[in-house]
């Protein structure tokens, strides 16, 4: 059997500028970093060198998250806090998604000093 016969493949992108993410923390402290970051995803950026980079990474994957969900067909609200970016030991990034869905989240998270990028592969099942 096919993989595209047993299922459906959705992607989103999407691209973030590290000073946007910056300007949001220096404007709206907790207040904004509670609203988009579980308190994990809070940690592991606060924990870096250069946190906005880092938090900047997590936003867009959310973005590219969401996306990939919404050409699925979910169209239901999707909270920022309830799409969990972790990662591995080795670096690779996790999604966990704490509402009710039917599949696999993929993303992959890249970033320089003034951007970043992500993609996410959403599998339907």
């Amino acid at each position: 059997m096919n993989i595209m016969e047993a299922c459906d493949i959705f992607i989103g992108t999407d691209i973030v500028e590290v000073s946007r993410i910056d300007s949001s923390i220096n404007t709206n402290g907790r207040r904004f970093l509670n609203r988009i970051y579980t308190d994990i995803e809070q940690k592991y950026c606060d924990s870096k060198a250069n946190p906005s980079i880092h938090y900047a990474g997590r936003f867009a994957a959310k973005e590219a998250v969401m996306k990939a969900l919404k050409s699925s067909g979910h169209n239901k609200p999707i909270p920022f806090t309830s799409i969990d970016v972790h990662s591995k030991n080795n670096g690779e990034p996790v999604v966990i998604l704490n509402f009710d869905y039917k599949g696999k989240c993929k993303v992959s998270i890249s970033h320089t000093d003034t951007h970043a990028i992500a993609s996410a592969i959403f599998i339907s099942e």
